[in-house]
């Protein structure tokens, strides 16, 4: 390409283009880029880069004359149309679905792409390189197409489409760049024959024939728009294509820069949001009358005769026939035929391109002239052919005529013929006589013979009565339509009586009557089968067709019985011996005629009336099809193995006619004695094992037990018939019914009870939904019997495996839940309600309101907000807070002040000292908050008698006795973890160690015993398990001096107790070694340094140490 500023203008242009065009797919948006393009003054060689232009101009241009060379160049511009949508539908981002192939068998290819040379190359180009047997495709292994590529090629076609069309319409601003192409014709003879020269005032088209071409007016020639000039719309002298299918236009859009459209063109893009509120201009074009047949040629013939305006050849056809040969016509100079008309044209609705000749379009059967608005505003749709096979109806007389038919077989007018104007009346007195009796109406074209103010046939409204009449064209016979019409009508005379017209009255009365009549029976429940019947038997009389069929009907059916059995006796009697109509074999033939012979054919009015009406009325007939009826059920009866013919023939009339019923009645004796034997109230027999008839074992189990198949049932007689079981019928049953295998049955009759070691069948053993133990069901029911009456609701846990943990509340809930679904079946009624009370009080105690009484086992809600509050159960009072008994004392004190108080002027705490200090700081349960007046010292694992909670007793952490929540905790058995500052630890540490911890933080302590005496034994209250239960006693453990008149295990309880209530942190008195195991309990991780010695070593761990937080629960300021 060359480097002026054209090419580089040209470059510009492109390259945004293309983008717009890769990133919308839409040609609008590129419309103005591809009109620069094509203004651009650059060879074709240099303009265009992907698609040979110059070889598709000179290969597809004709250039004999002018005319095939404007025909070749809009063939040319219709392909580069249809490859510009192929172009866009690929870079569009929301691609059709069968993107990927090109058809050759559609018809708009093969008349536009497959019609010009170079068409496929440019499919191609956009990458429909895979030749299939009926088209071109993408390769399999592309999966989508190159967009910058086809973008780009589709541009040029773009751009070499709007260059030839503006070589056709003779507005190129460069038309010198196509002088090298000798096939293109000059320019200026383009421009003269894109121009209509219009005729002078008064002047009339003459057509010379000689010339193709019109000299040009004298008056101003039409003004070519330049490529700087905007482009004007076209005037009424200017012939323009469409834009968008370069059909003929008829509106132009100011909005759009003046292009022109075709009709549904304008429908089509202007029915788009951004364009709806454009204003569009119709173009003034001089109307051209054409053919009213053919709808193709000019007018060049009228008749006044038949209201008709044709051309020479539908002339000479269409007045042909005798009837209208002597029809008036004159002859009209014709106009210029314009030339489209010479070019192929294409459909308004499907946009096929068919052939010149081609009247009809070859896909969609629509007519040339047809448009999609024309179509859809001004034709019913059920008028428009499908195909040439369609019936059609014509516009004149409404006759639904064939589809292969070309004139209307009433009234002969052409199948695309109009509604023919009516001829006004004579204005003599004999026409003003006629028309007062008889007119025609306007709408159906029905002659209406009484004057009156609607159509007899139609019901239209008579608009004008006294201008109303006959069409001049029927009223007329042939021989007086020769001579022209004058100026003084002479009176015609009364019209003949048309015989069709006569059919059709007669024929609308006796439907209305019909309506009317089968309307009335309907109302009474007479089916119009049988209306039509009774008034083929009836219908010369006057007879209502209800009233016979009511009083006349029996007889008849009567009769017709009496007739079908003659006619099947005497043909008995004369073919005895032989075999009758019926199907039968040798043996039963003869007594089957015997019994024919002896008691007829036994018919009931049912089976009469059926056949009546299927013979539409026909006497003979009805009897001939019931005989026929009756022998074909007769032959379905024999099959389903009922012989005796009587027995069938009277279970046949009984049941009028109906196989159902019949089957119904003849079985009914056979399974008498099934039924009795089911409804009988003897006791089912015992299923007897020792039975030899194995076949009559199987098929009970499977009428009794319903198993699944015959192998089953032989499965299960085999396991109840081996020597020594122990298990039922009904449970080998069951264990059938749930496998086939033999061994896994023989496992789950053999299951042995933990807890009463007996063997029971998978069936009868029950489990919880906590655990996989299985016990049976009467070890199920004894053991939560005696836990729900004698045990805590907590106790209440799988007897095998003790599970769930009860600990957990989230298992606790869950548990409970489905626990009461399983009790409800297998426990007594009272025992189920006393499960339903511990569980109520369960729930309750998880309210903050909750008390549980001090004096007795009681508890209660407690919606006050005082400290002294009343048991309902004991009546006697307590604190709300500290649950101490309640005193006068303790009236407007706080609990810490009153236990102060008292331990500073009541006697008896002052005697006791710390054992009654312990006494009162003793064990509350963290669940349930009830307070024990007990020691902490023993063994650490307290079980709350209340709620059943097990909790340390140092620090109030629950014990597991399963696997725990708490992350690296592998132990699975009872445990409980336990903060470093715990009695679980501490009680480890020597006295004088505890003693230095509190020195070191300032906390006074006592070493004497109260009152300076010393007590041989501790006094400490604590929980022993004497006999199997829990019992409160003293400690009784030798004191040591120095230690407040304790043993050394209440002394260690004390001190930490002082240590807990002051929260003091142990870590800064461990050694090394407890240090690391502490560190390690923990899970704080501080590797030893290399070359770090012990001190450095023991102050960085103790620093990590001392950030994890001392025990929460812990009870502390006591």
């Amino acid at each position: 390409m060359s480097s002026s500023p054209s090419a580089a203008k040209l470059e510009e242009e492109r390259r945004r283009a293309v983008s717009y065009l890769s990133s919308s797919g839409s040609a609008q948006d590129v419309k103005s880029e591809i009109q620069t393009m094509a203004n651009i003054p650059l060879a074709l060689s240099d303009k265009y880069l992907h698609i040979p232009a110059e070889a598709m101009l000179r290969d597809n241009v004709v250039s004999q004359n002018r005319q095939e060379v404007l025909e070749s160049m809009g063939r040319l511009v219709k392909a580069f149309s249809i490859l510009e949508k192929y172009g866009c539908n690929l870079t569009t981002p929301t691609r059709p679905r069968y993107w990927r192939s090109v058809k050759h068998n559609n018809p708009v290819f093969r008349a536009t792409v497959d019609a010009i040379k170079g068409g496929r190359g440019v499919l191609y180009l956009y990458g429909y390189s895979n030749q299939q047997f009926d088209g071109l495709s993408f390769p399999d292994d592309i999966t989508d197409p190159d967009v910058e590529k086809v973008a780009a090629v589709t541009l040029e076609v773009m751009t070499l489409r709007t260059e030839v069309d503006m070589l056709i319409k003779g507005t190129h601003p460069h038309p010198e760049f196509f002088r090298d192409i000798p096939l293109i014709v000059q320019q200026d003879e383009l421009v003269s024959d894109a121009v209509v020269i219009p005729l002078a005032p008064g002047e009339e088209p003459v057509d010379t024939g000689t010339k193709p071409h019109s000299p040009p007016s004298p008056s101003k020639p039409a003004q070519i728009p330049g490529p700087g000039l905007p482009s004007k719309p076209p005037t009424s002298t200017t012939v323009s294509k469409c834009n968008l299918c370069g059909g003929v236009s008829s509106l132009i859009c100011p909005s759009c820069g003046h292009l022109p459209f075709c009709e549904p063109c304008d429908g089509l893009f202007h029915l788009h949001l951004s364009r709806a509120n454009h204003k569009r201009e119709r173009i003034q074009k001089t109307k051209q009358e054409i053919c009213s047949i053919c709808g193709i040629a000019s007018v060049q013939v009228q008749c006044s005769s038949c209201v008709q305006r044709l051309c020479l050849n539908c002339d000479r056809l269409y007045h042909s026939h005798p009837d209208r040969r002597g029809h008036n016509r004159s002859a009209l100079r014709p106009d210029k035929p314009s030339s489209p008309s010479l070019l192929p044209w294409q459909c308004g609705h499907c946009t096929t391109v068919n052939e010149v000749r081609a009247v009809l379009c070859v896909t969609c059967e629509r007519p040339r002239l047809a448009t999609v608005a024309a179509l859809s505003t001004q034709e019913d749709p059920t008028s428009i052919p499908s195909s040439p096979n369609t019936e059609w109806r014509c516009k004149s007389c409404t006759v639904v005529n064939q589809g292969s038919s070309v004139l209307c077989a009433v009234c002969e007018r052409p199948r695309l013929a109009t509604r023919p104007p009516l001829i006004p009346a004579p204005s003599n007195t004999a026409s003003l006589a006629d028309a007062s009796s008889e007119w025609t109406c306007q709408v159906c074209t029905y002659v209406n013979t009484k004057p009156a103010a609607v159509c007899e046939m139609c019901n239209s409204p008579c608009k004008d009565l006294a201008a109303a009449s006959t069409p001049h064209s029927l009223l007329l016979a042939p021989s007086l339509i020769k001579e022209p019409l004058q100026a003084t009508v002479k009176p015609q005379p009364k019209p003949r009586v048309s015989l069709h017209q006569k059919r059709q009255k007669i024929m609308r009365e006796d439907g209305l009557n019909l309506v009317h009549q089968i309307r009335e029976a309907e109302k009474q429940g007479v089916s119009p089968e049988e209306v039509y019947a009774a008034l083929c038997v009836c219908g010369g009389s006057n007879i209502n067709p209800c009233d016979w069929l009511t009083s006349e009907l029996p007889h008849l059916l009567d009769e017709i019985c009496a007739m079908a059995a003659s006619v099947q006796l005497n043909y008995i009697a004369r073919d005895s011996g032989s075999q009758v109509s019926m199907e039968r074999d040798g043996g039963t033939s003869g007594q089957h005629s015997v019994n024919m012979a002896g008691e007829g054919v036994q018919l009931s009015r049912a089976e009469a009336k059926q056949a009546w009406l299927a013979a539409g009325g026909d006497t003979e007939r009805a009897v001939k099809q019931l005989l026929r009826d009756r022998q074909i059920k007769l032959r379905e009866l024999r099959s389903l193995g009922f012989r005796e013919v009587s027995q069938c023939e009277e279970a046949l009339r009984q049941s009028g006619g109906e196989m159902k019923g019949a089957l119904s009645l003849l079985q009914r004796p056979l399974l008498e004695p099934f039924h009795q034997r089911i409804w009988s109230e003897q006791p089912e027999a015992p299923f007897d094992l020792t039975n030899p008839d194995k076949q009559r074992m199987c098929r009970r189990l499977l009428a009794l037990y319903d198993l699944p198949s015959w192998g089953r049932c032989e499965l299960a007689l085999s396991l109840l018939q081996e020597p020594d079981i122990s298990y039922s019928l009904e449970d080998v049953v069951q264990a059938v019914k749930e496998s086939h295998n033999r061994d896994l049955i023989k496992r789950l009759l053999n299951n042995e009870c933990p807890c009463c070691l007996g063997i029971f069948p998978c069936s009868k053993m029950q489990s919880l939904t906590s655990c996989q133990c299985s016990v049976c069901h009467e070890c199920f029911g004894q053991h939560f019997t005696v836990a729900v009456r004698d045990k805590h609701i907590r106790d209440m846990v799988c007897p095998v495996c003790s599970g769930p943990d009860i600990n957990d509340p989230e298992q606790l809930d869950s548990y409970f839940s489905t626990l009461d679904i399983q009790l409800r079946d297998c426990l007594e009624l009272d025992v189920y309600e006393l499960f339903h009370k511990k569980l109520t009080e369960h729930a309750l105690m998880k309210d903050p309101k909750f008390l549980w009484c001090c004096h007795c086992t009681s508890g209660f809600i407690n919606d006050g907000d005082q400290l002294k509050v009343t048991c309902p159960s004991c009546h006697k009072s307590f604190c709300a807070q500290c649950k101490k008994p309640w005193e006068v004392q303790h009236q407007d004190l706080s609990c810490e002040k009153f236990q102060q108080w008292k331990r500073e002027n009541d006697p008896e705490c002052q005697r006791q000292g710390l054992a009654g200090y312990l006494r009162d700081n003793g064990i509350t349960c963290p669940h349930c908050r009830f307070q024990y007046a007990l020691t902490k010292g023993g063994c650490m694992h307290f079980t709350c008698s209340q709620c059943r909670y097990q909790f340390c007793s140092g620090c109030n952490n629950p014990f597991h006795t399963t696997a725990c929540k708490t992350a690296r905790c592998k132990i699975t058995g009872l445990h409980a973890h336990h903060p470093r500052d715990c009695l679980f630890y501490l009680r480890d540490w020597e006295p004088p160690r505890l003693q230095a911890l509190l020195q070191r933080n300032g906390v006074e302590f006592n070493i004497d015993p109260p009152n300076g005496t010393q007590n041989d034994a501790c006094g400490v209250m604590e929980q022993k398990d004497e006999g199997g239960q829990q019992n409160d006693s003293p400690c009784g453990i030798q004191t040591q001096p120095g230690q407040a008149g304790l043993c050394e295990k209440h002394y260690k309880e004390y001190l930490v107790s002082l240590i807990n209530g002051h929260s003091l942190d142990p870590a800064p008195l461990y050694t090394i070694v407890e240090l690391t195991v502490a560190c390690e309990r923990y899970q704080v991780e501080s590797p030893r340094a290399e070359n770090e010695d012990d001190n450095t070593y023991h102050t960085r761990l103790l620093k990590k140490l001392m950030d994890v937080q001392l025990g929460e629960k812990v009870p502390r300021n006591k």
